[in-house]
């Protein structure tokens, strides 16, 4: 049984803060997800000229929960810069601009970068036809997977969302979800055995970037036992 991949998402003032983090969990990550939106001065370049990592990039803004504040211009162009750097992938919001969204995608003709298209909702889990509908909209975006995070209150949360891998599978889309908060940490692991493309770990729980994010030396040792045995 192949297993999706493990991302550690990893957050830093600058790429030499980021790249001690990605020391400390070389051996753990499948991919790297530099959040561009916590560096003071974003460094795409460097990053990529001292990891050898798959990296993907994102620059989650306020109105989706990120750091950054600045202009749709400016944040933009520092994903076109990392689809020039032939970056493994870029993370774009489902609610973001379309012009945004249709400038990366021209950019990643002649790119191995593939776009990650993502949905996410802070306050809880919507109706299964809520979440349905939202998947539609990512497999006509022409983005090459779908990230599809909620805030899990009860199992029936949980079940909900995973329940969407395979409506993505059936479709042959590649899809990322999950839940976070208490409710949620279980999906983080599950997702991995049920067909989805990748779920997200923090370096430690201290620096977690999302609610209830699972260390990444806690989810690669339970995948591993759960794998062997």
């Amino acid at each position: 049984m192949e297993l999706g991949k493990i991302c550690v998402s990893l957050a830093g003032a600058d790429a030499a803060a980021i790249c001690e983090q990605a020391r400390q969990v070389a051996d753990l990550a499948d991919v790297l997800e530099i959040r561009l939106d916590s560096m003071a001065a974003p460094e795409p370049e460097k990053c990529c000229s001292l990891l050898r990592k798959p990296l993907l990039f994102t620059n989650r803004p306020t109105w989706e929960g990120g750091q950054f504040a600045g202009s749709e211009e400016e944040r933009i162009v520092q994903l076109l810069e990392a689809v020039r750097l032939r970056a493994a992938y870029i993370d774009l919001e489902l609610r973001a601009a379309l012009a945004g969204r249709h400038r990366l995608l021209d950019a990643m003709q002649d790119s191995p970068t593939r776009m990650i298209i993502s949905w996410h909702d802070f306050a809880g889990t919507p109706a299964a036809l809520e979440l349905t509908e939202v998947l539609h909209q990512m497999m006509a975006s022409g983005a090459h997977i779908g990230k599809i995070v909620t805030m899990a209150h009860s199992p029936n949360d949980v079940l909900r969302v995973l329940a969407l891998l395979e409506q993505a599978r059936a479709a042959g889309f590649c899809l990322s979800c999950f839940c976070m908060g208490e409710a949620g940490r279980i999906s983080r692991l599950a997702t991995l055995y049920l067909g989805g493309y990748m779920t997200y770990a923090c370096l430690n729980e201290a620096q977690a970037t999302a609610p209830g994010q699972i260390s990444a030396a806690r989810l690669r040792e339970i995948a591993c036992l759960i794998y062997k045995s």
